[in-house]
Order: C-alpha cells, then sequence, then structure tokens
C-alpha cells in the first residue's frame, strides 16, 4: 500500500512523504518511507519490524539511504539477488512469493516487471 502525504510543508515531525508496506510472512512486515529534511532534501528509511515471539510488542530495525547512495544500494541489491536467484537457486521459483494480502485479507499477485527491467537493462533504467 502506497500513499502520498499532503504535508509538504512544515514537515518539523519528519512524517513521510510516501510509504510503501510489504508484509513478510506472519511477524515480519518492512517500511519503504521518503521522508524530508530541514534543508527539503530527501532521503528513504527502511524499517523492518518484527512481531516479538511472546506477543509484547515489535522489535524494529531502520536504516537510512540517502541520495547519493540510491544507485549504488540498487546496483548492489540487485547484484546480490541475481546471484542468489542463478547461481545459488536456479530452479527455484521465486515467482510463487510474488503475492501480498489486500485489505480484506485477500491474496493478490504482485508484478515482477521491476525485477525484470533490471536484470535486462540494469537499475540505472528503473522508474522512481
Amino acid at each position: 500500500m502506497a500513499y502520498d502525504n499532503k504535508n509538504f510543508g512544515d514537515n518539523r515531525n519528519n512524517e513521510s512523504l510516501f510509504s510503501k508496506r510489504i508484509k513478510a510472512g506472519k511477524r515480519r512486515t518492512y517500511f519503504f518511507d521518503v521522508r524530508s529534511t530541514r534543508g527539503n532534501d530527501y532521503f528513504i528509511t527502511i524499517t523492518e519490524s518484527k512481531k516479538r515471539f511472546d506477543d509484547n510488542g515489535y522489535d524494529r530495525h531502520k536504516m537510512f539511504l540517502y541520495k547519493e547512495d540510491f544507485n549504488k544500494f540498487l546496483n548492489a541489491l540487485t547484484e546480490t539477488v541475481n546471484y542468489v536467484k542463478t547461481e545459488l537457486m536456479p530452479d527455484f521459483d521465486f515467482d510463487a512469493y510474488n503475492h501480498d494480502q489486500d485489505a480484506e485479507g485477500e491474496e493478490t499477485t504482485m508484478s515482477t516487471s521491476s525485477v525484470s527491467e533490471a536484470e535486462d537493462g540494469g537499475v540505472d533504467d528503473w522508474k522512481m
């Protein structure tokens, strides 16, 4: 689920301008958020949130990604994922995991066009 936050003006509390949530299993969720600095620059936070086994809250791990590192990060991530897919697990059906749950709990299929584009033309061709 992605959404636009219309609070572009005074953003002192560092709210997300854009957010994408990925449910990964029963206890794990990833959040990709675009945030702004006081100087109206932008960066991405990647948060892993895992529900504790004792059901006593969540453990969160956050990573900050700055614009000057976007291309290097995407290149390294793409190279690493492609290595696993082609060298370590070439017969594994990664597309079997391209689903998510919508608001009503029904599974929906997600597109893999971004991954295909990366494999064909590299991450510099990705549209962000």
